[in-house]
């Protein structure tokens, strides 16, 4: 029996954002499924849908849950989408949850205005792409710079999944989990907002709030995100009785 690993990226990206972190899973001999999901990455030509965003969620953890126990990750929409699938009843094969990014209720107002956001980047020359690379040219560091743009930008998806997500019971869902849960947000991350809500309303949760990072935390501080990841994993080995622990 071992621990697996399934990691869902965020909106825009693919699976390729998780480099860094497939890179140390597998220094430690731990499976890693990075997933794409519909409209992104390799399956870009797909409709993006939220019925298939959740079946692909499902069925990379109930592949990966034939093994042993999984730990499911999320980034930004990707987290949102583990959050909700987390706390689906029957509770899904899963003995722990790390959720980066994703501690904002998508819906009224802030919906609407990143939604008008991205609607003034698509009439900009190059629908932005240069602001977006001169950013993470300047933030990120050289080994994680790449991973991002990768797979790949789903320019063309993320209208249809921003209005998606409205959709969403997070917070039905959040009091649902009774697995262990560990928020992880940049300590500029416009989507704290809800954070200190988020973890009083999962019994097992902890909010871990990075600093001098924005919201691509996972990427900014890869060895920090990793060290959570770590956490998480010796967490589950002890609850699994497989001889590691805190």
């Amino acid at each position: 029996m071992v621990v697996s690993v399934v990691m869902v990226h965020g909106i825009r990206t693919s699976a390729t954002m998780w480099r860094a972190q497939t890179a140390y899973l597998e220094d430690r001999g731990v499976a890693a499924y990075p997933v794409d999901l519909p409209g992104h990455g390799t399956r870009m030509a797909e409709p993006f849908t939220l019925r298939e965003a959740f079946a692909t969620i499902d069925r990379t953890v109930q592949q990966a849950a034939a093994d042993g126990p999984v730990v499911l990750v999320g980034h930004s929409m990707g987290g949102l989408l583990c959050l909700e699938y987390a706390g689906t009843d029957p509770a899904p094969p899963l003995a722990a949850f790390v959720g980066a990014s994703c501690t904002a209720v998508p819906r009224g107002l802030g919906l609407a205005t990143y939604r008008a956001m991205t609607r003034t980047a698509d009439a900009l020359p190059g629908r932005a792409m240069w602001a977006a690379n001169y950013v993470m040219d300047r933030t990120l560091p050289a080994t994680t710079r790449h991973d991002f743009a990768a797979g790949g930008y789903a320019l063309d998806t993320q209208h249809v999944a921003l209005s998606a997500l409205s959709e969403l019971d997070l917070v039905t869902a959040a009091r649902r989990i009774r697995v262990p849960v560990w928020f992880v947000n940049g300590q500029y991350d416009q989507l704290r907002v809800n954070e200190r809500r988020f973890a009083a309303l999962v019994p097992r949760a902890e909010l871990i709030v990075v600093p001098r990072t924005s919201h691509l935390v996972t990427a900014m501080r890869p060895d920090v995100f990793n060290a959570v990841l770590g956490l998480a994993l010796a967490v589950v080995e002890r609850d699994a009785g497989l001889g590691a622990g805190t």
